[in-house]
């Protein structure tokens, strides 16, 4: 069995601010001496698990990440019966459960929590009993709320729980947060908003003024997925794997963060896409762009042959670094979105 499958990809946006600073403009790295916009991987694994693809794909097998399972588990026990008083008593236990509670309202949780369809499933059935019996929950029907459980996006992505190490989930997925494989300049966009209903009578000029911050560019991106560890965390489910890794590929080839999407309309597919199986320990073809790429007449192709070009020297230098590949080239119109699906989703 192939452990590892990696994914490499290019992806050009035009004029966009997916992925906001503290300030409020695109993020950036420094890579090659230059300044690279960048889009963090976070926010590229929470649009992929909150995508439609995945939600069609793995219906029932998506957890919800939230500080507020207290919140729900109160207003559960009122919807029961419970009167206000014991519920907002009982379910600040169940939120402990979760976490830390906090100080300001004990409801919720100091962090957010990724809980199970199952464990989810768990926390409904015990809002029932307490609602039926009018009692508070015991500790054993507290520790039972977090288990096992196989939810897709906590095996992808893992799940960290302080106080309840037992429950922590290794994430079998590893996202580099995507680089700009050119240098790029974050530019402000002036903009003015109209006031409709003002006819220059008593005042002239715009409602509003703004500043907004925007860049494009081609992103090089990369996912190493083990499959084992995948496999494991869906308690040997080989069905689910199989759905999982098709689902998972197919978001990271259409989907990228909505941040200012009314305002910029910035959506793109990957232009070129490179998946590879084997054993070997893997590696990211970011060395590609430690240069960065330049072209006359775009950054597209370039960059395609920087990143195979780069493949070709390593398995001349390492011998080979994957077992078997498959791409697709959209410029040239080689291969397919559903070669590589098949691919990755397979055995």
């Amino acid at each position: 069995m192939n452990r590892y499958i990696q994914l490499h990809l290019l992806v050009s946006y035009p004029p966009s601010n997916l992925n906001r600073d503290d300030l409020g403009r695109p993020k950036t790295a420094q890579m090659g001496g230059v300044e690279r916009l960048r889009v963090s991987s976070q926010s590229l694994k929470r649009a992929w698990r909150t995508s439609e693809i995945f939600e069609s794909a793995l219906a029932g097998h998506l957890g919800t990440r939230t500080k507020q399972w207290g919140v729900l588990a109160k207003e559960g026990l009122v919807a029961a019966g419970v009167s206000e008083k014991n519920a907002d008593a009982w379910a600040t236990k169940i939120a402990a459960v979760y976490g830390k509670n906090k100080k300001e309202n004990p409801l919720q949780t100091e962090t957010l929590v990724h809980v199970s369809p199952e464990e989810r499933a768990s926390l409904d059935a015990l809002i029932q009993v307490l609602a039926q019996e009018q009692r508070e929950p015991t500790k054993e029907e507290l520790d039972g709320l977090l288990h096992t459980q196989h939810a897709v996006d906590i095996a992808m992505f893992g799940r960290m729980l302080a106080d309840k190490p037992e429950r922590n989930s290794d994430a079998a997925v590893q996202v580099a947060h995507a680089i700009g494989v050119h240098a790029s300049a974050v530019e402000d966009d002036y903009f003015t908003a109209v006031d409709d209903l003002n006819k220059g009578r008593d005042e002239t000029g715009a409602g509003h003024v703004g500043e907004a911050g925007f860049g494009a560019a081609v992103f090089y991106e990369y996912v190493c997925i083990n499959r084992e560890q995948l496999l494991k965390n869906l308690g040997g489910d080989e069905a689910l794997l199989a759905r999982s890794l098709r689902a998972l590929t197919e978001a990271v080839l259409r989907v990228g963060p909505n941040g200012k999407q009314n305002s910029f309309g910035s959506r793109a597919y990957a232009h070129y896409a490179l998946a590879e199986k084997g054993d070997q320990q893997p590696r990211s073809l970011s060395l590609a762009f430690l240069k960065p790429v330049a072209g006359h007449e775009g950054y597209g192709k370039p960059a395609i042959d920087a990143l195979t070009d780069l493949m070709g020297k390593m398995d001349h230098v390492y011998g080979p670094c994957a077992d078997a590949r498959a791409y697709f080239d959209v410029l040239d119109g080689r291969g397919s979105l559903a070669e590589v699906l098949d691919f990755v989703a397979g055995r």
